[in-house]
């Protein structure tokens, strides 16, 4: 049975959003899920360092999350 943890979630813009998960199953090594949109963004070029940001705090959160989850058990 797998154990699926969110480490972090968000949208890069108003409809497209990017999921981190921590997978954990009995059977086989841990893992981590990015799951990107279905579609590509489309982002105007002025918006785009902006869009950037989003996505770098959303891997430090889901990288931080993820550090406090391996300090608190073995993975």
């Amino acid at each position: 049975m797998s154990k699926v943890t969110s480490l972090a979630s968000g949208h890069i813009t108003g409809a497209d959003p990017i999921t981190v998960e921590l997978v954990e199953a009995d059977e086989t090594p841990a893992v981590v899920l990015i799951r990107w949109p279905a579609k590509p963004t489309v982002v105007h070029p002025r918006r785009f360092a902006d869009t950037a940001a989003v996505i770098a705090r959303l891997f430090a959160e889901a990288s931080t999350r993820l550090a406090s989850i391996k300090a608190s058990r073995r993975l």
